[in-house]
């Protein structure tokens, strides 16, 4: 009989398979296949191929997501303390020191993936790397916090088309909608363990229909605009109808999670229909892996 990697024969988890998962809770592993279309949509968008600055993007891209999610956690130990003891710091399952380190490592590790990319995706990895670590330390709990997590996601997808192309404005566009929808989802992930109003569920809802309307026609691109819309529209209805912590952690879940349908729309909309494919199927695998461990 066959077992699942990191158990015994028993089926108890050993002990490198807890430090494992409590490594791949601290890194929220499901929310990682959110990032690498972002690279993708901002090299089609700038009108590049995919290649081996691409995949440096990617990269670079994975290495400061990561980092944001371990100085997170970092920043937040005393908070989940007392709101979600179960998280890998407060549990003890990762040491705080271990967290800081692997931001740091991550932080760097990236920097360096955008240099051999070039000197254009540098110059958007530092300050996407900047403003990772602001809102994390600084920026989180201030009225700004959203549009930092928003500028961040936007940079991210900016990073792919200045290592792919060399320039970043035919990207705008996109990394505005992406932005958008990031924005969307930030917001209402700031009441997720304590409740709150339907105010920004209501708003993310609003925010999901204008995007889903400013992406064009095209047959691919309408489809894969429908399965962004399908992804996050059903959740923040429910949330805003009921702004209970259970429902709006499920809104904030599905909102991240339709942040790859909406990639794959926008590398659609730019004319890249291998590539928004591609991206389109990272969804059913972050979804598998989210039952498994949370997202948010």
């Amino acid at each position: 009989m066959s077992r699942r990697p990191g158990t015994g024969r028993d089926g108890t988890p050993t002990p490198g398979g807890r430090r494992l998962r409590a490594w791949a809770e601290l890194l929220r592993l499901p929310a990682l296949f959110t990032v690498p279309g972002d690279a993708l949509a901002g090299a089609a968008a700038a009108g590049a191929r995919p290649g081996r600055a691409s995949l440096l993007a990617i990269g670079s891209s994975v290495c400061l997501y990561e980092a944001g999610m371990a100085l997170n956690d970092w920043a937040d130990r005393a908070e989940d303390a007392v709101e979600r003891p179960h998280r890998p710091l407060p549990s003890g399952r990762v040491r705080p020191a271990a967290a800081l380190t692997a931001a740091c490592a991550l932080t760097a590790a990236g920097l360096a993936l955008a240099a051999r990319a070039g000197r254009p995706a540098l110059a958007v990895a530092t300050p996407l790397a900047a403003t990772v670590w602001s809102y994390d330390l600084l920026l989180k709990r201030t009225p700004a916090g959203p549009a930092a997590m928003a500028a961040a996601r936007a940079l991210d997808l900016l990073l792919g088309a200045a290592a792919g192309a060399g320039r970043v404005r035919p990207a705008l566009p996109s990394a505005a909608l992406l932005g958008t929808h990031t924005l969307a989802v930030t917001a209402v992930s700031r009441q997720e363990t304590r409740g709150g109003s339907p105010t920004a569920p209501l708003a993310a809802l609003a925010a999901t229909a204008a995007v889903t309307r400013l992406l064009p026609g095209r047959a691919l691109t309408t489809a894969l605009a429908l399965g962004y819309a399908g992804t996050a529209a059903r959740p923040y209805l429910h949330a805003s109808l009921n702004p209970s912590p259970p429902l709006t952690q499920r809104a904030v879940g599905a909102g991240i999670r339709a942040t790859i349908p909406l990639q794959a729309a926008l590398a659609a909309r730019a004319g890249a229909g291998a590539t928004a494919l591609f991206t389109a199927a990272l969804g059913p695998l972050a979804a598998r892996t989210a039952r498994r461990v949370s997202v948010t």
